[in-house]
């Protein structure tokens, strides 16, 4: 089973098709923990929240991967990872704890860019093209500083849809043949 995380900043449909690739591919995903814990206690975040977040993310990945154990899926999609709450540490606190890089990684990422329009929901912080800029670089920066493989997905809605399906059917394709190691980013 390969892991694939969807990365990047805000609004920018990593929830939306990672649920869309759910159903369109039969694996397990992991929502977006940080979104979960927003809501309970609000967006007025300290570093400890961002370490809990983390956690409860990375615990919910555990999970998930006992639970599909049996099914034996090719992928598990994630809604994001420690990786991504590295980014909001330095955006928002201009630091990057040790602990939130030592949280096993995803054999690939899908880093989305912030070019497409940012919607406001109550738990979004950074709606300003300045702010989504500097969080999109920050956030693949992290992938970069974690030597992690990833994939770019940009474009429009239709775009990132045809994108993710070519990533993930390579990947789905590659766990069929047991050909590629995990880890191997694909060429699309």
């Amino acid at each position: 089973m390969r892991t694939i995380c969807f990365h990047g900043a805000e609004s920018t449909g990593k929830s939306t098709l990672a649920q869309a690739m759910e159903v369109r591919f039969g694996c397990p995903w992991v929502p977006e923990y940080g979104r979960e814990y927003c809501e309970t206690r609000g967006t007025n975040l300290t570093m400890d929240d961002l370490l809990a977040i983390a956690r409860g993310q990375d615990e919910a990945r555990k999970l998930a991967i006992q639970g599909a154990v049996a099914a034996s899926p090719a992928l598990l999609l994630l809604d994001t990872d420690p990786l991504m709450t590295a980014a909001w540490a330095r955006i928002l606190f201009g630091e990057v704890p040790d602990e939130l890089l030592a949280y096993p990684q995803a054999d690939l990422y899908l880093s989305f860019a912030a070019d497409v329009p940012w919607i406001s929901d109550g738990t979004r912080f950074f709606g300003t093209d300045a702010t989504r800029e500097l969080f999109a670089a920050i956030a693949e920066d992290m992938l970069v500083r974690g030597r992690v493989p990833f994939v770019d997905v940009s474009g429009d809605w239709a775009a990132r849809e045809r994108t993710v399906i070519e990533v993930l059917t390579a990947q789905v394709r590659a766990d069929q043949a047991g050909t590629a190691q995990a880890g191997t980013a694909v060429t699309i």
